[in-house]
């Protein structure tokens, strides 16, 4: 392609093409623009692909792979239920007491592919299931194809699940929207860059699946993970939080990828787990006030959530506090950031304080 015809191709000005070609092998594009030319390259035809790592001089492979991939998956499916249904189910499950300002009760669950399920029950209306599965992928395309199948059958699932519980008609029972995961990296068959950038997919899985395909998701072509793993792989909207020496960690709209490399020093799942347990009961909470205002409703919520439980969630949720370790106040930023939870706060807090007059 000439200059003009690729600059039109990627949806970019002539000139900014000029500053990648005028500014040499040490000239590095920003963020925005190398995930462009990222997905540009992954759709690429084998015959580019092959001269494009032929002038990288990879060959198209990615460092030699040694071992296996080992990663926990967790998935967390948030769907807000009111007040008095939590009220029902919260009187026969325990009390959590892991985070009392966001009072809470769990339940353990049957699933039937999870190693764990946990439902979590909110006092403010909200119910998250909690699904771990430990994968051993013969590679990241495989975990990521899987990803998206089996929401199919996890949001129906839970559902019918709540259903169950509630003990009510099926047309009743409100319906999860969406699912979050959390990977638990444990084991690794890369070095170097392709392991940073391994993390990066993982958080991101959506670059290497087909969403469209006919028969479902599907995966890419096989040589889009490799041309990654060789090349890097960036996005504007992934946010690190990880240490150097201590831990990988990426935290992305879809879902948040952690390594560590030093169970001591790291943060722990559990640590993780809590953090995104609160982060989506609130998401999924303001998601209702939202959908009281897109339906034409005066938004209304029990006094005691109402716009001064918002602010204390948020204050709570963008202050650090005097035990946090700085891990800890990175991952929390980076959730927050990607997840756009402090954002939606601001938004259905204003909302519930109009309504009240």
């Amino acid at each position: 392609m000439s200059l003009r015809d690729f600059a039109a191709y990627l949806g970019v000005s002539d000139r900014t093409v000029s500053n990648w070609e005028g500014g040499g092998a040490s000239y590095q594009p920003r963020a925005e623009s190398q995930a462009v030319l990222d997905t540009a390259l992954g759709r690429a035809p084998d015959a580019a692909k092959a001269r494009f790592a032929a002038a990288l001089g990879t060959n198209g492979a990615a460092p030699p792979v040694t071992g296996r991939i080992e990663v926990d998956s967790h998935k967390f499916l948030p769907v807000f239920i009111g007040g008095e249904r939590a009220r029902r189910l919260r009187a026969h499950m325990t009390p959590s007491a892991d985070d009392q300002w966001l009072e809470s009760s769990l339940a353990r669950v049957d699933h039937p592919e999870a190693q764990d399920c946990v439902l979590h029950v909110f006092a403010c209306g909200v119910a998250v299931f909690h699904l771990v599965q430990s994968h051993e992928p013969a590679a990241l395309t495989d975990l990521a194809v899987w990803r998206y199948r089996s929401y199919a059958s996890d949001l129906p699932w839970a559902r019918d699940k709540l259903r169950d519980l509630l003990d009510e008609d099926h047309d009743r029972t409100p319906n999860p929207e969406y699912v979050l995961s959390l990977y638990w990296l444990t084991s690794a068959p890369w070095a170097g860059n392709a392991y940073d950038t391994a993390l990066r997919l993982l958080s991101t899985p959506s670059v290497l699946v087909d969403r469209g395909a006919p028969g479902g998701p599907a995966p890419l072509d096989g040589t889009v993970e490799d041309s990654l793993l060789a090349s890097g792989f960036d996005h504007p909207d992934i946010v690190s939080f990880g240490v150097q020496g201590v831990s990988t960690g990426y935290a992305g709209w879809s879902g948040v990828a952690y390594a560590s490399q030093s169970r001591e020093r790291g943060l722990t799942i559990d640590e993780l787990v809590a953090c995104e347990l609160t982060v989506q009961a609130l998401w999924c909470f303001t998601r209702q006030i939202q959908q009281m205002i897109e339906d034409g409703q005066d938004p209304s919520m029990p006094e005691e959530y109402g716009w001064r439980f918002l602010r204390a969630a948020y204050s709570r949720l963008t202050t650090a506090r005097a035990q946090e370790t700085a891990q800890h106040v990175l991952m929390r930023e980076a959730i927050m950031k990607t997840s756009g939870l402090a954002e939606r706060l601001r938004a259905a807090q204003d909302a519930l304080r109009e309504s009240v007059g």
